[in-house]
């Protein structure tokens, strides 16, 4: 299986955050020339990029069903001898997805001058389905902090 890794820093301009969820950062099943196919995510990083400050950001991962209004992003093969993946890799969203009620995988506060990095355990890894626009997204809000995160990943397919 190849792997990939892509970042909100791939493509399109960051969004500042508000009291609103922001998705940062998405992986869907795409019907393209080939048929929809599963991912895998296995890692996950997550930080502030703006001026630090002591500031809570709200980071959450759930399911979605739709993709919004997006760049779509490039992700990287981790071997540069793999083919380019087939999921949609998509970035700083200026109108958000359709997000599935109560499905958040990860939901956790952090003070804005920490990262967070988040790493499966072997099978505990998160799915992004075989569903047209279906996948997993990745979001953040902060009440008092308005500018900027990074988040990335590592998933294979």
């Amino acid at each position: 299986m190849a792997r990939y890794s892509v970042t909100n820093l791939h493509a399109g301009t960051q969004q500042n955050l508000s009291t609103s969820y922001k998705t940062l950062l998405s992986l869907t099943a795409a019907t393209g020339a080939t048929t929809l196919r599963k991912g895998w995510i296995y890692d996950i990083l997550l930080g502030a990029d703006g001026t630090p400050a002591d500031n809570s950001i709200t980071y959450k991962v759930d399911r979605q069903t739709s993709v919004g209004t997006v760049t779509t992003a490039v992700g990287a093969p981790l071997d540069g001898g793999d083919a380019a993946g087939l999921l949609e890799e998509s970035v700083n969203n200026t109108i958000e997805p359709i997000v599935t009620a109560a499905t958040q995988f990860i939901e956790l506060a952090v003070n804005q001058r920490a990262s967070y990095r988040w790493v499966a355990a072997p099978g505990g890894e998160l799915v992004v389905p075989a569903t047209n626009v279906a996948g997993i997204g990745i979001r953040a809000k902060s009440a008092a902090y308005a500018s900027t995160t990074t988040a990335g990943c590592h998933y294979w397919e």
